[in-house]
């Protein structure tokens, strides 16, 4: 598998563990954050901004979902690049990153920020999937790297 194929499936298989793990933690912890109702409300600005009728129900969370795995697997394939070493590290290090700044640009875009920042758990929860979704991202590109 060349290189650029390796970074995408391993990208897209960080943004597809983020996006269980997101999921899965909503339905156990009332305290769990929810992206998926920033992204909802970032999609219909961002439609509507855009001249068209925002999507509702079903559609809006599909749309979601599919803006949210996408942007999330090319950020993730990012890890990818700069050598083979220490991808782990770089997915962590990129998850972080990428985590910290989910608790800092909705509020920046005037959206509103309290699904993800409800109390510090849910803090530490909304950077702590995005570092696991790195780490995947990571260890994938990495074992696909071996082929």
């Amino acid at each position: 598998m060349n290189g650029l194929n390796k970074n995408m499936v391993g990208g897209l298989i960080g943004a597809l563990v983020l996006n269980v793990i997101h999921s899965a933690a909503k339905r156990f912890d009332d305290k769990a954050p929810e992206v998926d109702k920033v992204g909802e409300e970032a999609m219909q600005k961002t439609v509507r901004f855009a001249g068209f009728k925002p999507p509702k129900g079903n559609a809006l969370v599909a749309a979601t979902f599919g803006a949210d795995v996408a942007s999330n697997a090319m950020l993730y394939t990012l890890i990818g690049y700069g050598g083979k070493k220490n991808m782990l590290l770089k997915g962590a290090l990129l998850g972080t990153v990428v985590g910290l700044a989910t608790l800092t640009i909705p509020e920046q875009a005037g959206l509103d920020a309290s699904p993800i920042k409800k109390t510090d758990r849910t803090k530490l929860m909304t950077v702590a999937w995005y570092v696991i979704g790195g780490i995947a991202a990571g260890l994938a590109i990495k074992t696909l790297g071996k082929e």
